[in-house]
């Protein structure tokens, strides 16, 4: 269609069609009252239907068009809003439109809302989904530090995300499990680029398509893929202190038939960090009263990633996709301890450690996508097939030097480790409308192998560098999971309903091989511990999902779900980490999977002056529940110090209660207002070696988000957050307060925006906790990244500023359908 366009402008002049008429007018938000931007505008032949002009809106959602004076048909459409048509339109003279408004799609039960500048929430049958608008603290920033900015969601600052205060999440890409998201650790997501997202999807209660994975809930993450004809892309780079450089490009070309699409990127970072640790050990437990400890951290993180594919379009209503992601990663961490131990006051001993690790990763993930539509009504069939590996190597050098009274060298360890892992996925996807109603059915395979060889060198007594067969082994660990699901939702006045039910079997099988004689090992890590077990599960995850719509901008959900929280493999591995002679991980092989059911109840209400109000009180009850204690292992160091492990049990029960609640507010159209709190208790009950663990908590967290127009088209955003101090059977967790700057500015007729951003103004975001035992107390603090300062620069090519805003530019489907 745009070849017909360019040859209309060329041919115009020459064959003297003068008599022309413009059509204006402008494209709103119905909801929202906010512009449109980008929205299609086709003026068509009302005989034949086919386009005579086209175009699109612009930043202000503003359109003019020139066409032969005549009478035409008018549509203006824009994804996933309801389109509007104008037949019959005389244009025989300049024609002004006015402000048209465009209200979201309402004949699909999980449809999905496209936002621009600002942040929106919507309430679904099966979920609360929050499109992020334009961020721009997190512009060169992370995808966890994306993710730090969504209401409901916590990231800690050594990266592990919490949802409503639960650790328990599924992570999704694009509707699936994938190796972009780091099959399971959140570890991958410090390193991938936020330009890389297009939205999150917050899924407090998930329907019976989703995994029943993630006792807390799901995050979607939707990746940037374009749809829109022609060329167009755009180029983004970075540069910080300390030191945060990097380029991204995202490009996007269609045709009638095909649409390609690439996201390159390359970033170096270089976040330093540190800690402190204070042990103070009761009588008799140690042969030092006191340790103190003062670590920092040098890391330089080198990433290349690059996501590319290939959509073909049989017709109007059958496509497939195919896509390649690649990412290489180059990292390397120094690690400086210097410890100091104490007798009655004294120091009797100091040391320096020092930790040289180095990694080396490869990810590659081929996946295909099948989509046939029926009709217009999301009458479709999906189909997917997602093969991933990752290769991973990591060497540690661990020297340990005596610097006090007699200086020598007492420890020294070189640990090679690889892991090597594959995934295979099979999906597929029926969605039958039936008027108001809607019923679904599908099937999901996830199989998952991974294979780590752990190899230990350590000093003997000799002062001689020696391979340690009793510590040195491989696992080979297999999660196997295969479900299938139904649901059935409908429609009856302003009443809603969704309900499914999803069957999981789980095999769980870990095989262990040891470098020396097994005997060795057995004695080692206990009898009772499995080295080699093939555990399988089935179960049952019903949902119900009801909505009641009080009036037009005013609803109420009520939630409920059963959900599982499988152990991972370093959760079960036995045998214990080495990265201290004094603390060390070890994981359990007895662990069980935990099952929970839970409720949620919610309520939005859209007021006028674009404000919008959302919140919900919830309730959950998990069974064998995940716990980290620490305790002593009852061995020591070749200098007499206690070796204390952190061990994850299950606990008997976990009941958590929380209410959070939301608020968006627009003053002005300069002023945009974000805002949110949440509060949560929880009760656990359990015991582990005869210890009582049980423990009861409440803490909250909140955030605040302020965007402003300032004069000059410059833009400015603060964010700031706080969480409350946190508690567990052994450990109190001080409150955490942070404050984020940003300030953008566009120029190039739009075409280009320079931002700069300040991450942690105050260098205040630190955990500082305290940990009692029945042996010793821990006093720490720890930063695992300082105040970051980046600016970064965008150029937009064929491309308006929409394109490269949280929401909109492509049709999304959140079972991973485009």
């Amino acid at each position: 269609m745009k070849y017909i366009y360019v040859s209309l402008i060329f041919l115009l002049p020459i064959i003297g069609l003068s008599q022309e008429s413009k059509l204006t007018g402008k494209v709103i938000d119905k909801s929202q009252n906010f512009p449109l931007e980008y929205a299609t505008i086709s003026i068509l032949n009302p005989t034949t239907n086919e386009v005579v002009e086209g175009g699109v809106t612009n930043t202000k959602g503003e359109f003019s068009l020139k066409v032969e004076k005549g009478t035409y048909n008018v549509k203006i459409e824009y994804i996933s809003f309801e389109s509007k048509t104008f037949n019959n339109l005389d244009l025989s003279k300049n024609k002004d439109l006015g402000t048209i408004k465009l209200g979201i799609k309402a004949d699909s039960l999980d449809e999905v809302v496209v936002t621009a500048e600002t942040t929106t929430v919507d309430v679904r049958l099966d979920k609360k989904i929050y499109n992020i608008g334009k961020d721009l603290t997190t512009s060169g920033a992370t995808i966890s530090d994306a993710l730090a900015n969504v209401p409901s969601v916590t990231v800690d600052v050594d990266g592990a995300i919490n949802l409503r205060g639960n650790n328990n999440v599924r992570i999704l890409i694009n509707g699936k499990p994938s190796a972009i998201a780091g099959f399971g650790s959140t570890d991958v997501l410090q390193q991938l680029p936020a330009e890389a997202i297009e939205k999150v999807e917050v899924i407090t209660s998930p329907s019976a398509r989703y995994d029943a994975e993630g006792s807390a809930g799901i995050l979607n993450i939707v990746l940037k893929r374009d749809k829109t004809l022609g060329f167009n892309g755009s180029v983004r780079a970075n540069i910080g202190t300390p030191l945060n450089n990097g380029i991204n490009v995202n490009a996007n070309a269609r045709t009638d038939r095909f649409n390609f699409f690439t996201n390159i990127g390359y970033t170096q970072r270089q976040p330093p960090g540190n800690a402190v640790f204070e042990n103070n050990y009761f009588e008799e437990t140690s042969q030092f009263d006191r340790i103190f400890e003062l670590r920092d951290y040098d890391r330089d993180r080198e990433n290349f990633n690059v996501n590319i594919g290939s959509t073909y379009f049989f017709n109007d209503t059958t496509e497939v996709t195919v896509s390649y992601f690649n990412r290489m990663g180059d990292d390397s961490d120094l690690t400086n301890n210097n410890t100091e131990r104490f007798i009655n006051g004294d120091l009797a001993s100091q040391t320096i450690r020092i930790e040289n690790e180095l990694e080396e990763e490869m990810t590659h993930q081929f996946a295909v996508n099948f989509e046939k539509r029926y009709d217009s009504e999301g009458h479709r069939l999906t189909a997917d097939f997602q093969y991933a590996i990752d290769d991973e190597k990591t060497t540690n050098l661990i020297e340990e030097n005596e610097v006090f009274l007699d200086p020598e060298l007492i420890a020294q360890d070189d640990i090679v480790e690889e892991n090597d892992q594959t995934d295979i996925l099979i999906q597929a996807d029926y969605v039958r409308p039936m008027g108001d109603a809607q019923f679904e059915a599908g099937f999901r395979g996830n199989y998952e192998n991974e294979v780590t060889d752990f190899r230990l060198n350590t000093l003997d007594q000799n002062g001689q560098l020696v391979f340690d067969d009793t510590i040195s082994n491989i696992f080979d660990y297999d999660e196997n999971v295969t479900a299938l699901y139904t649901q059935y939702g409908n429609k009856i006045g302003k009443f809603s309903f969704l309900l499914g039910l999803r069957y999981e079997h789980t095999q769980l099988k870990g095989e262990t091989t040891p470098y020396g004689d097994i005997n060795n090992i057995q004695e080692l890590l206990g009898e009772d511990v499995d080295l080699n077990f093939n555990n399988n599960f089935s179960g049952l995850f019903p949902t119900v999902n009801l909505n009641f719509e009080i009036g037009e901008d005013e609803n109420i959900t009520l939630g409920y779900n059963r959900r599982i929280n499988r152990p991972r493999g370093w959760f079960i591995n036995p045998f214990p980490s080495r990265s201290s002679r004094t603390n060390i991980f070890q994981g359990n092989p007895s662990l069980n999977p935990a099952f929970s059911n839970a409720f949620d109840l919610g309520y939005l209400k859209r007021f006028d002056k674009l404000l919008t109000l959302n919140g919900s009180v919830y309730y959950q009850r998990e069974t064998d529940s995940f716990e980290r204690i620490q305790e002593e292992t009852g061995q020591t160091t070749s200098d007499g110090i206690p070796i204390i492990r952190s061990i994850p049990i299950n606990l008997s029960s976990n009941e958590r209660y929380g209410a959070e609640i939301g608020v968006l507010y627009n003053p002005t159209d300069w002023w945009r207002l974000n805002g949110s709190f949440n509060y949560f208790k929880f009760i656990s009950e359990g015991q582990f070696n005869g210890r009582d663990f049980g423990a009861e908590n409440e803490s909250f967290f909140g955030r605040f988000s302020s965007k402003i127009d300032l004069p000059w088209e410059v833009q400015w955003q603060t964010n700031a957050f706080y969480r409350g101090p946190r508690e567990n059977a052994q450990t109190k967790t001080d409150p955490i307060a942070s404050l984020d700057l940003a300030f953008s500015k566009d120029f190039l007729n739009d075409n280009a925006t320079i931002s700069l951003n300040v991450r942690d103004l105050f260098n205040s975001r630190k955990r500082q906790q305290f940990t009692v035992t029945e042996e010793f107390t821990s006093n720490s603090e720890f930063q695992w990244r300082e105040r970051q300062i980046t600016m970064t620069l965008v150029y937009r090519f064929n491309q308006n500023k929409r394109q490269n805003r949280g929401g909109g530019g492509q049709d999304y489907d959140d079972d991973g359908g485009y």
